[in-house]
């Protein structure tokens, strides 16, 4: 085996992926020093060595971001995660993705999910079941203020959140349910404030990513 582990190394290694799978995430040098009860600069040099033989790769300036690498050294699955906020209450006035407040966080699959300032928004009700989006469901949501006919957003009619699918018709904007039991609802070009299209979904921790679909802890 080229480039073997030492002891040293392998045990850094497997308490990495520990880790990684029970939190998502790497931890920093300094909890990796205190839970294996050695130095932070013994960390940092095993974890140099590490590097140079393509098992991890680090990030910022002094490394204290660690990802670990697959054989082809492309990002381990384990920790292809990000964290995306979920919003629960809506300030007024500010965009999804800028609320002060967030009612939690999930750490979904950075690769699926690759935007920025995504944010999530728990579904509350049935009314688009037809594409998919179920009552609890998750929506992962990319910020937009526009919208292209057809495709599932976020929007905020009076204060209040909703997912639909987006028309722009003559003199108004549809705003259509996935749901025969539901009807399409229209309003004026200044009631609606597209904040956002949902570019996927978690279920029971599963990431689903949907090419144009969605609705929030609000209205749906």
């Amino acid at each position: 085996m080229p480039n073997p582990l030492t002891p040293t190394q392998q045990r850094l290694m497997d308490y990495l992926r520990h880790k990684i799978a029970a939190d998502g995430r790497a931890p920093s040098l300094r909890q990796a020093a205190a839970d294996m009860k050695v130095s932070h600069v013994a960390i940092a040099r095993t974890l140099r060595t590490l590097e140079s033989k393509g098992l991890l790769k680090r990030e910022g300036r002094y490394g204290r971001t660690v990802h670990l690498l697959n054989h082809g050294r492309e990002m381990a699955a384990l920790q292809r995660g990000r964290d995306v906020p979920v919003i629960g209450r809506i300030a007024a006035g500010l965009p999804m993705y800028a609320q002060p407040e967030w009612d939690s966080s999930i750490i979904v699959d950075a690769e699926i999910f690759r935007g920025q300032n995504l944010f999530g928004l728990r579904v509350r009700g049935d009314s688009m079941k037809e594409a998919g989006i179920l009552d609890g469901d998750l929506v992962i949501c990319e910020p937009r203020q526009y919208a292209q006919n057809g495709e599932i957003v976020v929007a905020l009619i009076h204060e209040e959140a909703t997912v639909k699918r987006f028309f722009r018709r003559t003199g108004h904007i549809e705003l259509r349910p996935e749901n025969r039991n539901h009807s399409p609802m229209r309003y004026g070009f200044d009631e609606v404030l597209v904040q956002g299209k949902v570019v996927g979904l978690v279920r029971t921790m599963t990431s689903v990513p949907m090419e144009g679909l969605g609705t929030p802890q609000g209205r749906f």
